[in-house]
Parts: structure tokens; sequence; C-alpha cells
């Protein structure tokens, strides 16, 4: 096998080692950006022609350079639409590169380029669709396909690098142990480092990922929690006594079996407080305590009136009380309560009551029926003197908040 080497002074260098050559020093390809016009084929429609931008382009090892715009004539369209090809052709028996057009088949693809390694090679420029019909070649009949030549890759530090170099030029800079490249202008790192500062699209808001607190780190916390509705099991209940007097209930007359027909009065008396056609007056109370001094316990009572007419004192001492339990009661029950006007409904031939003020025993039993007093199973008057009990619960709601919005306000101004 023959070796060779070349070149060397007074040696003679064929045409074929010099390609050889140059092509380890750059691949086939029109040199120049992507985005340039270097060698753009492009129509104007002043005819059945063409048009190659000026450029410059190295093909197999060998140079093209052209100054000036070249005219391409465009062969006569066929029954049919095909597809030529513009081409670079590199001609070694001719000893020139120069460009054609390589007419396509009617209705069929576009011809490939010849590329040998020691006769023709072509480097496609542009394909140009030629219709049926027309008469000049549209802007748009144009379609785009250059190949360019590749750039080495490089090693280099900062004070070593290309000082000419080519747009795209990659290599390694040894100094920051970096991938640059230069875009036309300056060296670019190839992978920068990433800050939020520079990271584009980035949102304005983040929504918190699911995450918990600790109790002390919860600002504004309420200092007691009323608890919520619920429900306990009977065996979960602790110190529930052995035996359940009834609750406070009604019988509707006829509910009630073996009545008898008749009631004979119970042995009473009615001694100095009350005779068949007295009245009591100052009923309201207002002016008994300035008229006489207590007597009895010494102290003044509110009384109530059973259903058999008798009175008795209303008494909350827990040593008449057993069972005793917390009563909860919704606030906005108590806001849901209707003050209102009336009139009392005439009775016996009596002219009614006009202007009273209380409510309506139906509506408050809806969210308060505690307070409600029944007559033979009917809703028949109101406790009025357990309103006060009610209001507790709006009292201690609005209390509790007014701390906390206070608390929330001290935390502020802190």
């Amino acid at each position: 096998m023959a070796k060779s080497s070349y070149p060397f002074d007074g040696q003679t260098a064929t045409e074929s080692q010099y390609s050889r050559l140059f092509r380890e020093f750059q691949d086939s390809g029109v040199v120049g950006t992507a985005d340039g016009l270097d060698l753009k084929v492009y129509a104007d429609g002043s005819g059945m022609k063409v048009f190659v931008q000026p450029g410059f382009a190295i093909l197999r090892g060998h140079a093209f350079f052209s100054t000036a715009v070249e005219a391409l004539n465009i062969a006569a369209p066929d029954s049919a639409e095909r597809r030529d090809r513009i081409v670079l052709r590199l001609d070694p028996a001719a000893n020139r590169i120069d460009l054609a057009v390589l007419k396509g088949v009617a209705g069929g693809a576009a011809i490939e380029p010849t590329q040998t390694d020691t006769d023709i090679f072509e480097l496609s420029l542009g394909l140009v669709r030629v219709s049926p019909g027309v008469t000049n070649i549209a802007a748009d009949a144009v379609i785009e396909a250059r190949r360019y030549s590749g750039s080495r890759v490089g090693t280099w530090t900062t004070n070593t690098r290309p000082m000419t170099p080519r747009v795209a030029q990659l290599g390694l800079n040894r100094n920051t142990m970096g991938w640059e490249y230069w875009d036309g202008t300056s060296w670019v790192d190839l992978a920068p480092v990433v800050t939020w500062s520079n990271i584009s699209g980035r949102p304005a808001t983040f929504a918190p990922a699911a995450h918990s607190h600790g109790w002390a780190e919860v600002t504004g916390r309420p200092t007691t929690f009323p608890p919520s509705s619920h429900t306990h099991d009977w065996d979960s209940i602790s110190g529930k006594p052995s035996t359940f007097a009834p609750a406070t209930h009604s019988h509707s007359w006829a509910s009630i079996t073996s009545k008898p027909t008749t009631f004979p009065p119970s042995g009473h008396s009615h001694g100095s407080y009350l005779e068949a056609g007295d009245t009591i007056a100052w009923a309201n109370g207002s002016k008994q305590p300035h008229a006489r001094g207590v007597s009895g316990s010494g102290t003044y009572y509110a009384v109530w009136v059973r259903g058999d007419g008798g009175f008795c004192r209303n008494t909350s001492s827990i040593r008449f009380k057993e069972n005793v339990r917390d009563q909860e009661v919704a606030p906005d029950d108590v806001l849901a309560l209707r003050p209102v006007v009336y009139d009392r409904k005439p009775e016996d031939g009596q002219p009614g009551r006009k202007g009273e003020v209380g409510l309506i025993a139906e509506e408050v039993e809806k969210t308060l029926p505690w307070l409600v007093n029944y007559l033979d199973g009917e809703v028949d008057g109101l406790r009025y003197d357990l309103l006060g009990v009610a209001l507790l619960s709006v009292v201690q709601d609005q209390d509790a908040r007014i701390k906390a919005l206070e608390a929330r306000l001290a935390e502020s101004a802190g």
C-alpha cells in the first residue's frame, strides 16, 4: 500500500490531496448563519426563474465564492406539479463549482443531490415548487434547503480563545471549566448558572404546599373552645345516677285514663290571704317594700303560680337541685327571637288590652322550646323569667369575640 505525506517544499500536491486535507478542516456546506442570506434561493414572481444570493460554501474540501446575485431559469411546467432542486455542483473533471437546477419529475419527488467522494458532489440550496400552468415563480414557491458547514469544537483559556471566531464556534474554557460559544458578538456560556433573578416565567405567588403548624405557632387562637355538637353512648358516661326522676312533661286531658268523674276539693284554707271577690292591690309589688317590713326568712321572693292557683317561691339554691349539667344555648337561636307589639283578643265581652309587648310562644318553640309553657298538650305561655338565662349565651359569645379581636389588635400593634 502506497504511503504519502504532503505538502512540503519542492513537492507537487494534487487536487485530491488538497481536497482531502481541507475536508478535515471543515465540513461541506454553506458558510454563514442559519438566518443569513448566504447563497439563499428566492423568487420575486418576475418570470420562470429564481435567484441565488451571494455567499461562500465549501464542497468536499473545495471553495465556492459568489459576490453577486445569480439568476437561474426554471423549465416550463408539466401537467402535474414537480419539485426542482437548486444545487451547487462540484465537477472535478471540469475543475469548477457552479450553480445548477435539477429538474424534478412531474407528479414525483424532487431528485436527491449526487454526493460522491471523487466525482460529482452536489450541495442542496433550495427546492422550487412548479405547478401546472404557471408562468412565473412566486416567492412562496421556494422552499429552504440549505445545509451549513459545521464548526470544530476547540479547547482554550480565556486569554487564548480565537480572536476571529466563526458564529456558533464551540469550545471548552479551561479557566471556567465551562462550555462556551460565539454568538456573533461575544462568548456566551452554554450552560450558565441559573439564579432566581434570571429565571423567566416564574410565578408571582406560590400557594403553600400541604403542611402543619405546632400549637405555639398559631396566632389569634381563642382562649376557650365550646364543644361542638356531639353525642355520647351510655357506657361512656361516668357518674350517672341509678334512678331518674321523670323530666318535666305534660299530658293532654284526653290521654289520661281512669280519671274520676268528679273532683272533691282537698283540704285547704283561705285565711286572710284572698277571699271570694277580693282583689290584689299593687299586684306588681312595687309599693309593698316601702309600706311593709320583710317577714319570715327576711328576703323578698319572686313567686310562681301553680296550675291550681297556689303560690310558691322561686328557689335557685343547689341544695334543691340534682343532675346538674350545662344547658347549651346557641346565640343565633336567641338572636332569632322577634319582639312584637300585639292586641289581646276580647274575652267574656271585655275588650282586649291594646299595645302589649312580648314574644309569640309558637315562634320561640322553634328554637328555644325550653322557654315555652304547655297547657293540656298545647303551647300556652312563655317563661319570660328564663330569657335572661338565654341571653347569657349571647353576652358570653360576644365577650369571647371582643377578647379575640382585642388580642389580635394588640398583636398587630406590637
